[in-house]
Formats: structure tokens, sequence, C-alpha cells
């Protein structure tokens, strides 16, 4: 079970970008970071596009949670690495979401660096 109601999946699902804050080991946020995010089955996922050494996705992953906005949806979460068995999962969802912006910018979220550096973002 995700924790996500069915509207904010829809409402995430619609939109292309995701802003994501990982929080400060005080608690506080860190400027949001605007990045693609997809819907697959009942749950939400992000990739780094620029690779696992990201400063935004390390941050993330150290910290484990903070916040993210999409599609007029605003929540508290957590940052979970999930199993290697979702990656065709979501290269499929991230294909049907964006390759009509070509497959340079696509291959971007879906080479094997970019699936080393997904995380799930579960709601809080």
């Amino acid at each position: 079970m995700s924790n996500w109601t069915a509207d904010e999946l829809a409402r995430i699902g619609r939109t292309d970008e995701l802003e994501l804050a990982s929080r400060r080991p005080d608690g506080t946020l860190r400027r949001y970071a605007t990045i693609w995010a997809v819907r697959a089955g009942d749950h939400v996922y992000v990739r780094s596009a620029y690779g696992y050494d990201n400063p935004w996705f390390q941050r993330a992953l150290r910290s484990g949670e903070g916040r993210i906005r999409a599609g007029g949806v605003e929540r508290d979460v957590s940052f979970e690495q999930p199993a290697e068995e979702v990656a065709s999962e979501v290269d499929a969802a991230y294909h049907a979401k964006y390759d009509r912006y070509g497959a340079r910018m696509v291959g971007t979220v879906v080479s094997p660096e970019a699936s080393r550096s997904t995380l799930r973002i579960v709601p809080r």
C-alpha cells in the first residue's frame, strides 16, 4: 500500500515536473529541485538524470525525508531506494510519459546510471 490517495496519484501522474526538497539534519528543508517524476502502479518514482552523484539525489538519499510539490499536491515524504525489480516498470512509465520530448531527453532517465539513482517517494 502506498498511502497516496487516488486523486494525488492522478494529479502527480499528469504533471510534467515535481519539486523535491530534502531535509537538513536540523529538520529544515533545502531548496526545491525540479525533476521529472512518474507514477508506476500506486507508487511515485524519481530519478536523477545526471546520475547517482547528483547533489540533490545524494542529499535526498542521505536525509531519507523531505517534501514534494506537484500538480497541486504538497506532502511530507520519505525517500526509499526501491528493489531492482521495479526498474523496467519505472523505465516504461518514463517512456510513456516523456517520450514526446525525444530520445535524447528521455534517455537521461532510462539509462543504467539513471536507474541506479531511482527513489520511491512515500507519503508520510
